[in-house]
Parts: structure tokens; C-alpha cells; sequence
């Protein structure tokens, strides 16, 4: 029989109210060795704050009025008590705590498999009613301890201080596993659950890279300065062009391929003019690549390849219009050998091995062997030359460095514009002025420190007509509350923001302000899990 549910709920209280990585570990260990193999996988997955494994593609699709819906109905309370709790906590997930306080539940008290069955039903329901009804039974019978995690992981806002690295470490110490090999399990399966029970069943080295299943992609560190190169790793250095485009993993096997976005999100059928190319390239692989598009010899800016961007299908028209590209530039299978172990020289010879032919391309590099101020010259030229084919900047490369999927190290690192740009999310929009009153132009955008989110800014510029309607839709639909001119939103929209510079204020508070910031363009493939942090705006200020 399933184990209590409030057993998982008094962990995550434990997890949550302290601040010692020790302790965590310590509550979540003692747990999870309690457990059997099929509440193992559920309890981690939930730790993890989702209900299902990072590579499912199943989704809730439960909103906020549907979630509101069934707090007030389950609380008894008003609309208007609501918006003050959401006021005091800023987390849904609270607030229903907060509504429901010492309410008695009905019924039978939860297990961890009743939750689950639950996830997988709203799932699988179509439309909004039933998946309010599905959602109403089980809050109907939680408590408001309960009632806050299970909001809380259906509004993806889990926010226990419980980051997926802490949690593998904490299923190490409860199965006496290394460290590093759960870790890799859970790259490779996309599965904490699974990891977990392979963690208790000793058979954390048997996943491979596999097919069909992405993995989170490696990551740049940025740099401010060119000089700053030479202090992460000695030379040689591999040179390429950073593109402006959406990031892309391409799985190959048989006669199907697939394309997923940074968030393993399947996007093969907004490309579908790489596909035949990609299948002519014999064997199998996985490849890490760019999608953008060329026209005449230069990359045409990214604010205008987004126009394919979110289309689940994309016409004839505009493939003709702005064909894309991919550009490969790392290769982690190739013929049933996974290579993330390989160092990135050995992995290029192996990529530049491939058959490819257009629209597939490889990245423009070259490999230096200098250091000082010859570096730095070369380097600022090459920069300059990149930029005049269309491109963002440079990245550097560590040719002894492996694949660290979803990992930001110094052995991969990025040269930007020179005018400098963060990635932030937007947490509260405002009714423009004069041709831009009937729109939300105005956005306040916060950055990331730990599991908090800062504001920093607002901005009102950068965006199209087109765009500012499109968002104006959006941002009415993912509202938290209407204050009248200004509106709490879903914080889920990522956009980039330049600024001439940033220094501290007591404005905003994260502390600092930006001069002058202007929206440089929208982000919508990235999460909001990768916006900057307020320990890269510290490094700004200080400059």
C-alpha cells in the first residue's frame, strides 16, 4: 500500500525551513530510505517539483483561474482575501495554505500514489472543466499542508530551496552511492524517480546516452572583458562564432530524427526543411547545434528569425521567405558510442567527420596558440569579424574540456555585444501611455538569486507593435492580480534587456539599478531557471 502523502508534505516542511545543505540532506535521506520502489519514484520526481520526469512531454495545462477556482471553493473564502494573501506571499502554493488554514479534509487522507494518479489524469483530460474537477476532488480531501505542495508543483513554483543537485546528493547518502554517478544517471535517464530506484538498487551505471531523449545542453560563463579569457584556462583556445538563434539537439536513429529546444521541448516540425539533410547523414548521432537563418552570406537577426518561433507548423511561405539553418558545432553520440567523456578536440573530428550538406553547417573556428596581448588583439578582431557576418560574439573553447550537459563552467565561454545585456523575467506589466494606453508596454523584469526572484528594472522600448499586442494577450491571461493601471504576472516570461550601465539602488530590491534599459528582444526559448543572476549583476556593478 502507498505510504501517506503527509509523510512527503512534513519532509518537504523539514527541507524547506532550513537553510544548512547538511539538513536537508539529512530530512530527504531518512525519507526516502523508508520507501518502496514505486513511492521512491514518485517522492523524488515531486522533490524535484514536478509530476512527471524532466523528459516527459506531458503537461498539466491548469491555469491560474482554474487553480483559483478550486482554492476558493475548497477555503470558502473570497476573491478579495485571496488577493491579500497573495499580497503577503507571492506563492500560490502558500496562499492555499494560507485560505484553507485548519479546514478539516473530506474523506480517506491522501497517499503518494492517489497524487500521482491524480498528475496523470489531468494530463491526460482535455479541457479545462475536467481538469478542475479532477484537481477539485483531490484538494478536496488535502489538507492545507498538503494542498500547499500540490499547488505548488501544479503552478511548476515549487520553491522549497531544494535545487536538483541537492537532491541527488541527498539520494547518494540515502543508498550509499557516489555522488557523481547518480548525477549522471539522472543526466541520462531525465529521470530523478529512476534514478533514485537505480540509486537503491545498484544499478546507477547501466543507462547510456539514449535516443529520443535530450539531455540538458552545456553552457557558456560570460566574460566582460577579453583579458578575462586567459584567467580561465591556458591556452590553445578554440575560437567560433557565437550565432543568434534557438538552441537545438538533434537526435538521429533509423529514419527518424528529432530536434528539441534547451527545454526538451520536441520542435522538429518548425523546421521541417532539415529534417530530409539530417536524415541522409548515415548511422546515428546527437548533435548540438543552432538553428538561424542566412541571407546573403549574413545571419539575419534573431528578432526576425522568431517569426518561426512558436509555430507548431510552419507554412510554405515562410520556409521559402527564411529558410533555416542548423549549425553544428559538438556531437554527443555518433554509432551507439556515447562521446561526453571525449574532450571537445576529439569530439570536433568526429563531428567534422559527418557527410553534411545544406542547409546543415558547420561553425565557423579557428584554434589559437597565443597569450597576452596577442590574445587579446585576436580575439577583438575575430569578434569584430563575427559580429560583421551577423553573429552575437565569440565563444571560447577549452579543447580538453568534456560535455558537462546542462552545466556553466569555465571551460566554455561567451563574448557577447559589446553593449551589455541580461536575461530577466518579467513579474509585473503596466497599461502604456498616449498610442500605447490600451496595451501593457510597461514591464517590470526581475533576475535570479537562488529561489528568489529580484526585481531590477522596467522598461517600455525595444519591443514591436506586434509583439507588445501579442504579449498584451498573453499577460492578461497569466495575471496574479489587477491593481488597476498595474498587474502582477506569471513570471515565466524570459526577455533580454540592455542597459549602458548598472550600480547600486535602494529602488529596486535586488539592490541595484539599471541606466537606461531597453527590452532588446523576447526569450521565449529560454527558461526561466537560466536568467541572470544577482552574483552577475554584483560583477557588472563592480566594473
Amino acid at each position: 500500500m502507498s505510504t501517506s502523502f503527509a509523510d512527503w508534505v512534513s519532509t518537504a516542511d523539514a527541507v524547506r525551513s532550513t537553510p544548512k545543505k547538511l539538513e536537508k540532506h539529512a530530512a530527504l535521506a531518512r525519507y526516502l530510505g523508508t520507501l518502496d520502489d514505486s513511492d521512491l519514484q514518485i517522492a523524488a520526481r515531486l522533490f524535484a517539483g514536478a509530476p512527471f520526469p524532466r523528459r516527459d512531454e506531458r503537461i498539466l495545462s491548469v491555469g491560474w483561474s482554474a487553480l483559483s477556482d478550486v482554492l476558493l471553493e475548497r477555503s470558502g473564502r473570497n476573491g478579495g482575501e485571496m488577493a491579500e494573501s497573495y499580497q503577503r506571499h507571492a506563492d500560490l502554493g502558500d496562499v492555499a495554505a494560507d485560505l484553507i488554514a485548519e479546514r478539516a479534509a473530506a474523506g480517506d487522507r491522501l497517499t503518494l500514489a492517489d497524487v500521482a494518479q491524480t498528475f496523470d489524469a489531468i494530463a491526460a483530460a482535455r479541457g479545462v472543466a475536467p481538469k478542475r474537477d479532477l484537481l477539485r476532488a483531490t484538494i478536496a480531501r488535502a489538507t492545507a499542508g498538503e494542498a500547499r505542495y500540490i499547488v505548488k508543483i501544479v503552478s511548476g513554483e515549487t520553491r522549497i530551496g531544494l535545487r536538483e543537485g541537492l537532491l541527488e546528493e541527498a539520494i547518494a547518502r540515502a543508498f550509499g552511492r557516489d555522488r557523481e554517478e547518480v548525477g549522471r544517471a539522472n543526466m541520462l535517464t531525465g529521470d530523478i524517480g529512476e534514478t533514485a530506484l537505480r540509486s537503491k538498487h545498484g544499478t546507477l551505471t547501466e543507462p547510456t546516452l539514449a535516443h529520443f531523449l535530450p539531455i540538458g545542453m552545456m553552457l557558456a560563463t560570460p566574460v566582460l572583458q577579453l583579458e578575462e579569457v586567459e584567467k580561465r584556462f591556458p591556452p590553445p583556445y578554440i575560437v567560433e562564432d557565437k550565432y543568434d538563434g534557438i538552441r537545438a539537439q538533434v537526435h538521429k536513429a533509423g529514419d527518424r530524427v528529432e530536434l528539441y529546444s534547451r527545454t526538451f521541448d520536441r520542435i522538429t516540425n518548425r523546421y521541417p526543411e532539415l529534417v530530409e539533410p539530417l536524415l541522409a547523414i548515415p548511422g546515428t548521432f546527437v548533435i548540438d547545434g543552432e538553428v538561424l537563418a542566412f541571407a546573403e552570406g549574413r545571419a539575419v537577426p534573431f528578432t526576425d528569425f522568431q517569426t518561426r518561433l512558436g509555430r507548431k507548423n510552419v507554412a510554405e511561405e515562410l520556409r521559402t521567405k527564411m529558410p533555416s539553418t542548423l549549425v553544428a558545432f559538438d556531437i554527443l553520440e555518433r554509432d551507439g558510442r556515447a562521446l561526453l567523456d571525449a574532450p571537445f578536440d576529439e569530439r570536433q573530428r568526429i563531428l567534422r567527420d559527418l557527410p553534411i550538406v545544406p542547409p546543415v553547417i558547420f561553425a565557423e573556428r579557428q584554434r589559437l596558440e597565443l597569450s597576452g596581448e596577442e590574445l587579446v588583439a585576436t580575439l577583438n578582431r575575430e569578434f569584430t569579424a563575427a559580429r560583421e557576418r551577423g553573429n552575437e560574439g565569440l565563444m571560447v573553447k577549452d579543447p580538453r574540456s568534456p560535455y558537462r550537459p546542462g552545466r556553466r563552467g569555465m571551460e566554455w565561454l561567451k563574448v557577447k555585444r559589446p553593449l551589455r545585456t541580461i536575461d530577466v523575467v518579467v513579474t509585473a506589466v503596466e497599461w502604456g501611455h498616449g498610442k500605447r494606453r490600451g496595451v501593457l508596454s510597461d514591464y517590470t523584469f526581475a533576475i535570479r538569486d537562488g529561489e528568489r526572484l529580484l526585481n531590477i528594472g522596467k522598461a517600455y522600448s525595444g519591443l514591436t507593435d506586434k509583439e507588445i499586442a501579442e504579449m498584451t494577450k498573453y499577460f492578461l491571461e497569466h495575471t496574479i492580480q489587477d491593481y488597476g493601471r498595474v498587474r502582477t504576472v506569471v513570471p515565466d516570461t524570459v526577455i533580454e534587456v540592455a542597459f549602458d550601465q548598472i550600480q547600486p539602488s535602494d529602488r529596486h530590491e535586488s539592490g541595484y539599478a539599471m541606466r537606461f534599459p531597453r527590452i532588446a528582444r523576447l526569450r521565449p526559448d529560454k527558461p526561466v531557471g537560466e536568467i541572470d543572476t544577482l552574483e552577475t549583476v554584483r560583477q557588472i556593478a563592480g566594473r
